[in-house]
Order: structure tokens, then C-alpha cells, then sequence
């Protein structure tokens, strides 16, 4: 990644049953947000088609240490440690 380019990753969420979380990068005006496990783009403002593939690879490459980011939130001690 772009040393420029930051990554965030949501706690999992829940809905029908099924988990899931957010992944987000933003690069100076570019960002783009993920849904995994799916590796699903549900949003991409300015990232070429070439840094998207190479944002996916990244996604599916790295999917068991996100998932396992995603786990260890806990939204509760963010806002008490924040």
C-alpha cells in the first residue's frame, strides 16, 4: 500500500445472521470501502480499476488478520478510552 494511504476496519456487525465487517482506505481524496468476508467493493470514490485489483488482492490476501482486527473491537472501550 501507499505509505500515504491509510486503512480502517470496522468491529463486526450482525445482520440475518450473517457476520461482517467494513474495511476502509483513504489515499489523499481516493477512498474506498469493502465488505468482508465477501471482499465485496460497496464504494469507491477515485481509485483507478488497476488500484482496486490491487486493493482486493491486498483484502483477500490479508482476509484472516482483518477478520481477526474486526473481532478484536470492541466499540465500547473505544469511546471509554477515547
Amino acid at each position: 500500500m501507499n505509505e500515504e494511504m491509510t486503512m480502517s476496519v470496522s468491529p463486526i456487525c450482525l445482520k440475518d445472521n450473517k457476520k461482517y465487517a467494513f474495511v476502509r482506505f483513504v489515499d489523499k481524496k481516493k477512498s474506498c470501502e469493502w465488505i468482508i468476508p465477501d471482499a465485496k467493493l460497496s464504494s469507491n470514490n477515485g481509485f483507478s480499476d488497476d488500484e482496486i485489483s490491487a486493493l482486493k488482492l491486498y483484502i483477500t490476501t490479508n482476509m484472516a488478520q482483518l477478520k481477526k482486527t474486526a473481532a478484536g473491537i470492541n466499540l465500547f472501550d473505544a469511546f471509554k478510552n477515547g
